[in-house]
C-alpha cells in the first residue's frame, strides 16, 4: 500500500458514496487507475466493505454501556459459545476479548436504563459462565474516529 493508495482510503473513510470520478480528482488521479486500486484494496482485504454509519440517538438508542465481562472457564469451547451467544444480541454492537482483570469488553446501545435492564434479565444474565459484569454508562463521546492512515 503507498500513499496514494492511503489518499483513496482516506476519501473512502469521508465518504464512502463518492463517485470514482470524485475520488479520482481528489486524489489526481483518472478513473480507471483509480478503480483498480480500490479494487486492488477490496481483494487485499484492506478495504472489507462500505456501510452506512447511523446517528443511534436519532434511531432511538440514547444510551451506550460498556459492559466488562469475566467467565468461569477459558476453555476453547466457552469461549466460542459465548462469542456465539454475543453475536446473536443486536445490541451488543461490539464485543472484544481482552487482557486484564476481565475477559471481555462489551459496547452495548440501548434506549435507556430500563431497556439495559431488560437486556441483562433476559440476555446477558442467561449465559451460562458469566462469573461477573461491570457496566458503566457512556456519559458523553469525547472522541470517535476513523482509522489513521
Amino acid at each position: 500500500m503507498d500513499q496514494m493508495d492511503r489518499k483513496i482510503l482516506a476519501v473512502l473513510q469521508a465518504n464512502a458514496r463518492a463517485s470514482l470520478q470524485e475520488i479520482g480528482q481528489s486524489v489526481g488521479l483518472s478513473s480507471s487507475p483509480c478503480w483498480e486500486r480500490i479494487r486492488k484494496l477490496e481483494q487485499a482485504g484492506v478495504i472489507e466493505g462500505y456501510t452506512v454509519r447511523l446517528n443511534a440517538q436519532a434511531v432511538g438508542l440514547h444510551d451506550t454501556v460498556l459492559v466488562q465481562v469475566t467467565l468461569d472457564s477459558h476453555s476453547d469451547n466457552t469461549l466460542e459459545k459465548f462469542g456465539e451467544t454475543l453475536a446473536a444480541i443486536p445490541e451488543v454492537i461490539e464485543a472484544y476479548l481482552v487482557s486484564g482483570e476481565y475477559d471481555y469488553l462489551l459496547r452495548v446501545a440501548v434506549k435507556d436504563t430500563r431497556d439495559y435492564e431488560r437486556l441483562l434479565r433476559e440476555r446477558l444474565y442467561k449465559i451460562k459462565g458469566i462469573r461477573h459484569s461491570k457496566s458503566s454508562f457512556v456519559l458523553r463521546t469525547l472522541k470517535k474516529a476513523d482509522l489513521p492512515l
